[in-house]
């Protein structure tokens, strides 16, 4: 079974456009003083370029990454490319260059090798720097004979621990107590309350049990 082929228009406009830009950066370079096979050369190492700087900038586009480097040097080739094409349509006489073009031109070499160079060293794969997958662990399971059970009931409360018994009273001393009740007195004019122990334990810096104390003998 025979394939018939058909000329698809898009890569024959594409065909037809790469060869007029290199043929005008082949006339360019050779108008510039690259004669031989270094005017050939020219128009490879631009389309080369212009192509390298497309695909990584795709990739990077891709992967997340960052595409200001592709996109400079893929403006530096389209220029050069575009350039050429203009120069060549009767803007520029080709039989007397200008040295700024000859000094473009003989130092395009050295600046698509820089460009090559970084588009090459950029990184473009973010995937190697996310971690992994992380592995998929098993459940273990355990036999019902010989899992623990505990039953409800089975299991013992702790047993109380014993209170302390409380200390005895201490003995108050008259004369604090004759102060206690001059405190009192005074809390129960201003206020018209009488006093309580937290308030006689604030007031005289005593311990709770001796405040307790106090405030049940008076009056």
């Amino acid at each position: 079974m025979t394939r018939s082929i058909r000329p698809d228009a898009v890569l024959v406009q594409a065909v037809i456009a790469g060869a007029l830009s290199f043929a005008h950066l082949h006339d360019i370079a050779a108008a510039a003083g690259q004669d031989g096979w270094k005017a050939w050369a020219y128009p490879i190492s631009v389309d080369l370029l212009l192509v390298a700087a497309w695909r990584r900038l795709r990739i990077l586009r891709s992967t997340g990454g960052p595409t200001r480097s592709a996109w400079t040097w893929f403006a530096v080739a389209l220029a050069a490319s575009l350039g050429a094409n203009v120069a060549t349509a009767g803007l520029l006489d080709l039989t007397n260059v200008p040295a700024w073009l000859r000094i473009l031109v003989a130092g395009w070499p050295a600046l698509a090798f820089l460009g090559g160079t970084l588009l090459v060293h950029t990184p473009a794969d973010h995937e190697n720097t996310e971690p992994g997958p992380l592995p998929v662990v098993e459940p273990v399971s355990v036999p019902a004979d010989s899992a623990l059970e505990t039953e409800p009931d089975a299991v013992e409360a702790p047993e109380p621990v014993p209170a302390l018994p409380a200390p005895p009273p201490a003995d108050v001393p008259p004369a604090l107590v004759d102060h206690a009740q001059r405190l009192a007195d005074a809390h129960r004019t201003a206020t018209g309350h009488p006093i309580d122990a937290d308030t006689l334990r604030d007031r005289l810096g005593l311990p709770g049990p001796m405040a307790d104390q106090l405030a049940a003998q008076l009056t």
